[in-house]
């Protein structure tokens, strides 16, 4: 996890110039994803376990985005680790300037904690998916590089409170070009919103869930079985809102492709071969778009 955060490999972008940067219509159909109690996936109850997989499988292929409960992260250090960035947040601009763009100043004994618990639970997740997918437990982190080349990075969000909150947006339309997103959002105040069907839904957030979405990767890996979505944040007339992201994240030299179990004959590979490396800056020089940068990785054959 330090070692992660101390080669952050985005650019931070002030919310204020994110906010700034367009006018957009903001519907705000307030839905509630599919939640999965996470502790069920590991029962001796056989039917609990395997209704929670499927849950978990249906999630995927539907949504890219669903809700867990009980995934034995400490709700205190949650709650602390929130405070923390609130405070933060709350500095004098001044302040909050010395810590620009360094994000290893950001970790204390406190942040360090929190990451390495939300890490260890991203593994659960790769290990949970790779069965769904009928492939060995360890297969997805196998093609990541090994649980031990994880790319971990913690993305802590602000989006201050807006007059004009329809006018705006906290983040433009994208989807993760990662693995998995583990999210802790703010309970109190709503801003993400998905893609459903050519909607955009604002999800409810549960009290003490972390919110997971599938990224473009997994996409790849799973040859499309999984697909990611495509969100974005809006912002609250009211109310500040910060969020807490961990990106869980391939090896940044691994060669990604869709893992040779799941080609048949009728569904080859959907995608080329490239790295991880290769694929953000790809999402670098182009910014966010929408689902473009993923669908543009797709064979020739598949594309046509």
């Amino acid at each position: 996890m330090t070692k992660s955060l101390l080669c952050w490999p985005e650019p931070v972008i002030r919310v204020q110039s994110l906010a700034a940067s367009g006018i957009r219509a903001n519907p705000r159909a307030e839905v509630d994803v599919p939640v999965i109690d996470f502790q069920n996936l590991f029962s001796s109850d056989r039917g609990l376990c395997d209704e929670a997989l499927r849950c978990v499988h249906n999630a995927c292929r539907e949504w890219g985005f669903f809700q867990i409960v009980n995934h034995g992260v400490s709700h205190e250090l949650m709650k602390r680790t929130c405070e923390v960035w609130h405070e933060f947040f709350n500095l004098p601009l001044e302040e909050k300037q010395k810590y620009a763009n360094t994000p290893a100043t950001y970790e204390g004994e406190l942040v360090a904690e929190y990451g390495s618990e939300v890490v260890r639970l991203g593994g659960k997740l790769m290990k949970v998916l790779s069965m769904n997918l009928g492939l060995e437990e360890d297969s997805l982190l196998k093609s990541f590089g090994g649980e031990e080349n994880v790319g971990a990075c913690l993305r802590v969000s602000y989006y201050p409170k807006c007059p004009q909150p329809d006018l705006t947006l906290g983040l433009s339309p994208h989807s993760d070009p990662g693995g998995l997103t583990i999210l802790l959002p703010d309970e109190n105040v709503g801003g993400l919103q998905v893609c459903r069907k050519g909607s955009w839904l604002t999800v409810k957030p549960v009290p003490n869930a972390f919110i997971i979405n599938i990224g473009d990767q997994i996409q790849v890996l799973s040859n499309a079985i999984y697909q990611s979505v495509e969100h974005r944040v809006i912002v609250n007339s009211n109310e500040d809102r910060v969020s807490l992201a961990i990106f869980y994240n391939p090896k940044s030299d691994q060669l990604l492709e869709p893992c040779k179990k799941l080609l048949t004959k009728d569904r080859p590979a959907l995608y080329k071969p490239m790295t991880y490396d290769e694929y953000r800056l790809t999402i670098r020089a182009k910014g966010p778009c929408g689902k473009k940068q993923v669908e543009s990785l797709k064979s020739p054959r598949q594309s046509d």
